[in-house]
């Protein structure tokens, strides 16, 4: 009885162990490769932003460097820097809870 079942299904119970093992017991499986490819899209988002803001950071680099004035508006706002005989007064706004 099972020789017979066996001849007369063995070319799909091959196909279906074979599928079996794709899908979930080799290394390269299936299931691994849809993850992996999920994994390099958002990396290439990623890249993308971040190429982005590096072209960002570059032109504001280039405005900040070219003239003194934005140097050192840069530096009093970013850094508190002032001048020797400035006071300097910091205003913060209380935060609502």
């Amino acid at each position: 009885m099972v020789i017979k079942l066996w001849n007369k299904y063995k070319y799909w119970l091959i196909s279906l162990s074979a599928l079996t093992w794709m899908t979930v017991f080799d290394s390269n499986n299936f299931i691994d490769l849809i993850e992996l490819r999920s994994e390099v899209s958002d990396l290439k988002e990623k890249r993308d932003y971040f190429k982005s803001e590096i072209i960002n950071v570059r032109q504001s680099e280039k405005e900040l460097f070219s003239n003194n004035r934005n140097l050192e508006k840069f530096a009093r706002e970013k850094y508190l820097m002032k001048k020797d005989n400035e006071d300097l007064f910091i205003v913060t706004q209380k935060e609502e809870e």
